[in-house]
């Protein structure tokens, strides 16, 4: 062995002795780190929106790096209902999301996407708020039917947003201090009831602070990634870090306060993106990054009204109509990014439809197996448009179903959008409107011609109205519905 052969394997020995990571992936299947927002709207990127006024570097970074969606939708325009399609590839719509304070709303003999990754092998953890329901017996006791019974094997983390009571952290099973204090309603002057720092009075556990709560959980984050890569490396990791932010309470740090031009929406959106960088640069710090792939996107539009954009140049839903829990496009036509280094080509853009619920059957062709029976019902793959193996003309999708805030049911086919009603559907007043005769019962739009849907076309098309509605009432009914 030559002198100069045997530094170079000292070296790199030594190397490997100091670093405290290794993030081997055995069998070639990637990490999986799934970041999802909470009320950022479509416009608040600049890799969405040219126009927009809020610095998000790290954020576009991933868009700069992987692929951009632009037809991509939460499973519904609220937080409970985007987030059960998303952990079970099944349309909320068929089961009962808004029961989550009563009880754990995902049946525990279904297949979600942490329970499908770990029997692959995967370990898989979630971070972040959960808002799908424990089965509650008093917060002193155990708290069954969450993340750990979902799929997780890990789980820091709290019930449902930083602006519903009572407020405490959870670990695992159990709260880690129970919410014996109380904390008053708080209301921000100059913005409307449910903006700004807005909370609501109850329960709170001793000490928590809810400025707190958005570093604390980048903490936990990169915590799990470290140890993922210094202790567990034998097994990919599935981490899912739900952020409760920017959704209300807005409450950035100092470092951020006054920093944007959007008031304190834009502020705290600035710091949700510093809490991403801190993410990404753990990724990068391990090693980890090249075996990742990174998913970005919100879990419905923002509260951000008319007003609001004209007051500050800013319009949170990139020119889409509505806002959060509306039937129309701000509500849940959402930023969509994934960065997956050497599968997905760096500053791409993909105009495919694709849903939250798309996500189950996604990860198993990545994985390489088959869901079993009745698993992710209404979801379609979209690995192949990751991969640029499937080509832009050639739709994924034949259909597409979303609910409003108030169940009307909308259904995309092609650029054609059916929405089963008048009116927003959600919190855009008013939300129901009453047909009159010789009137349109419901919304039709072209997207591709009017991506504002600001021209009904319900009764200049019938033929299209009577072909969707049957559509709609055959997957409503369908075998999905199990």
């Amino acid at each position: 062995m030559s002198n100069s052969f045997r530094r170079i394997l000292t070296l790199v020995l030594l190397v490997s002795v100091m670093s405290p990571f290794c993030s081997t992936v055995v069998g070639g299947q990637p990490h999986i780190v799934f970041i999802l927002v909470d009320d950022m709207g479509y416009g608040d990127l600049k890799c969405y929106n040219r126009d927009s006024k809020i610095p998000t570097p790290h954020m576009n970074r991933l868009a700069d790096e992987g692929m951009r969606f632009t037809d991509a939708h939460a499973s519904g325009p609220l937080c409970h209902v985007s987030r059960y399609g998303l952990m079970t590839g099944q349309y909320p719509f068929r089961a009962s999301p808004d029961a989550w304070r009563q009880r754990a709303t995902i049946d525990v003999e279904r297949v979600t996407l942490p329970s499908f990754l770990k029997s692959q092998g995967y370990r898989t953890a979630m971070v972040g708020k959960w808002h799908l329901g424990f089965d509650e017996n008093g917060y002193d006791k155990p708290l069954p039917g969450g993340p750990v019974d979902r799929g997780f094997d890990s789980y820091f983390g709290i019930r449902a947003s930083t602006d519903i009571p009572p407020y405490f952290y959870i670990r695992d099973h159990r709260a880690v201090v129970p919410p014996t204090s109380r904390i008053e309603a708080n209301n921000s002057e100059g913005w409307s009831p449910i903006q700004g720092a807005f909370w609501r009075e109850g329960g709170i556990a001793p000490g928590l602070e809810l400025k707190d709560v958005l570093p604390k959980f980048t903490d936990e984050a990169v915590r799990t990634i470290e140890s993922h890569a210094s202790v567990q490396h034998e097994k990919p990791l599935f981490l899912y870090l739900a952020y409760p932010a920017p959704h209300t309470p807005w409450l950035p740090s100092e470092e951020f306060q006054g920093k944007s031009e959007v008031g304190m929406y834009g502020d705290f959106t600035m710091m949700v993106d510093a809490m991403v960088g801190r993410v990404l640069k753990a990724l990068d710090d391990t090693g980890m990054a090249g075996e990742t792939m990174v998913v970005l996107s919100s879990d419905n539009g923002p509260v951000w009204y008319g007003e609001d954009t004209r007051r500050f140049g800013h319009d949170s839903c990139g020119g889409l109509r509505g806002m959060k829990a509306d039937a129309w496009e701000a509500g849940h036509r959402m930023p969509f990014v994934v960065r997956w280094p050497g599968k997905v080509r760096p500053g791409s853009q993909s105009q495919q439809t694709i849903s939250f619920v798309d996500m189950l059957p996604t990860a198993a062709e990545l994985v390489g197996k088959e869901l079993p029976n009745g698993a992710g019902p209404d979801g379609v793959s979209f690995f192949k448009v990751l991969t640029g193996q499937q080509p832009e003309s050639v739709a994924i999708r034949d259909s597409l179903v979303v609910p409003s805030g108030n169940g009307t049911l909308t259904l995309r086919k092609g650029p054609w959008k059916l929405i089963k009603g008048l009116g927003s559907g959600g919190f855009t007043k008013p939300a129901r409107v009453q047909s009159k005769p010789g009137e349109p019962a419901g919304q039709l739009y072209h997207l591709d011609q009017d991506l504002s849907e600001s021209n009904n076309l319900y009764l200049q098309h019938p033929d299209v109205v009577k072909e969707m509605e049957a559509m709609l009432e055959q997957i409503v009914s369908g075998p999905g519905n199990i």
